[in-house]
């Protein structure tokens, strides 16, 4: 078995490790309420006012963990739970949503980068796979057609590139959250101290997305070491 299909499956195992944990977390965290009895509506629409932000509307989305800042619509938009919700929990992922909102309103580079290759990964996420998988098949028939091959490389180059893009982004955010949450004295010490753990958990499923991604072009590349 390929060394990279091995490293793929390995960091699989620890995809689903981070994501049982990431959900562990949180389940505990909801249960836990703090003094100030804000909600995650009221938490993001304050951190939004302190940072000088009136432009951005805090909106609620169907679903579990499907909270996301939209810049195009310059809207946070909270699951349900979060929304409604006085809890750790339901604080640290408005802020952290926030978090994003006040880097498009400072011009965070990164996350200016990242938004601009929406459009591309939305497309090459869509045909990579299929692309490089016929060319592997077509170069060894037909050599001169070696270059489908090595679109569907660059395509999933590509997808690998917004992966890394996305960690200071998402770090990023983390820690302006975590920085406004102190300082506004909106969670206390060890409240605040449950959501940076939260936070760091949610982080990490970007790391591991990451890494995949490598491992991903990695595997993908062990075709051409094999013509």
């Amino acid at each position: 078995m390929l060394p990279e299909y091995l490293l793929i499956i390995i960091i699989g195992v620890v995809g689903i490790f981070v994501q049982m944990r990431l959900k562990s977390v949180f389940d505990k965290y909801s249960q836990v309420m703090f003094p100030g009895g804000l909600t995650g509506k009221e938490v993001a629409e304050k951190m939004l006012r302190d940072n000088g932000i009136y432009d951005v509307k805090v909106v609620s989305t169907p679903g579990h963990l499907t909270d996301h800042y939209n810049p195009k619509t310059k809207t946070v938009n909270l699951s349900e739970p979060v929304y409604n919700s006085n809890s750790v929990s339901a604080a640290a992922v408005a802020a952290h949503e926030c978090g994003h909102a006040v880097q498009h309103a400072r011009a965070y580079a990164p996350l200016e980068l990242r938004s601009a290759l929406v459009p591309v990964i939305s497309f090459t996420s869509m045909w990579s796979t299929w692309v490089v998988l016929a060319g592997a098949l077509l170069m060894f028939s037909f050599p001169h057609l070696a270059w489908v091959f090595w679109l569907g490389i660059l395509m999933i180059a590509c997808s690998a590139l917004f992966s890394l893009i996305t960690l200071p982004v998402e770090y990023n955010a983390s820690a302006r959250a975590l920085e406004w949450l102190r300082v506004s004295r909106t969670l206390p010490d060890q409240q605040l101290g449950q959501a940076r753990q939260a936070l760091r958990w949610a982080a990490r499923t970007y790391l591991v997305a990451a890494l995949n991604a490598i491992a991903v072009l990695l595997y993908y590349l062990s075709f051409a070491r094999r013509d």
